[in-house]
């Protein structure tokens, strides 16, 4: 025991003595203070940033002036990628599917058909090109089982940094944050021991986000 406390000793001993006698940096001119992010340029949007870095990660972003443009831009994508087996689990979203003939499964029961799956988001990172998602609006079958995951955003719902986004879940949730909190950054990807890239073997293999202009249009 009496070992164990010199050797304990000499170690706080040596901590004490080196945290008084601070040996010179080498590197005087590192920048210790700045973000190490870019900021955008100075004419480019938030949604510009977030459109070019979802891209970047092989996401596909589609702009739509408003609710009905929307409409019409994914009828094009259905018709021309022959969607099928459409699901859909949230209400608003049900609503405007249903308003425009378009069928889709609301029922867990038939997760075994899924091919497509449309969802709403909580935000979308721009710094990141990521879809901000989480357990109390989705459920999170339905963001990592289908090939194809579709996601409807406003532009309203746009931030900047990942901290923004948890800042809009702190004041839309308060304390009762959800149980689960995922960032989506295009599609799911994985690699072997050879570091051969594999895009969709462990969930969707294609994102698509149709982004609706909900500011231009208030009141």
């Amino acid at each position: 025991m009496e070992q164990n406390t010199t050797s304990k000793e000499k170690i706080l001993k040596k901590v004490r003595a080196a945290s008084i006698f601070k040996s010179k940096s080498k590197y005087t001119n590192i920048d210790l203070e700045s973000n190490v992010y870019k900021h955008p340029d100075a004419d480019e949007s938030i949604y510009e940033t977030f459109a070019k870095e979802f891209t970047n990660i092989s996401g596909q972003f589609i702009i739509c002036d408003n609710k009905f443009d929307f409409i019409d831009k994914f009828l094009t994508l259905i018709e021309r990628k022959k969607l099928k087996n459409l699901f859909c689990w949230e209400s608003n979203l049900q609503d405007q599917l249903t308003d425009s003939g378009i069928a889709f499964f609301d029922k867990k029961e038939n997760t075994n058909k899924m091919q497509v799956a449309i969802t709403s988001c909580e935000a979308l990172i721009a710094r990141t090109g990521s879809v901000m998602v989480t357990s109390g609006k989705n459920c999170r079958i339905l963001t990592i089982y289908p090939p194809v995951h579709i996601v409807v955003a406003y532009t309203s719902q746009v931030v900047m940094e990942i901290k923004d986004g948890l800042q809009v879940l702190r004041n839309k949730y308060g304390k009762n944050l959800p149980s689960m909190i995922s960032f989506i950054s295009g599609p799911s990807r994985t690699s072997d021991i050879e570091k051969t890239l594999v895009i969709g073997a462990h969930g969707p293999k294609e994102v698509f986000v149709f982004l609706i202009d909900d500011a231009k249009h208030e009141g």
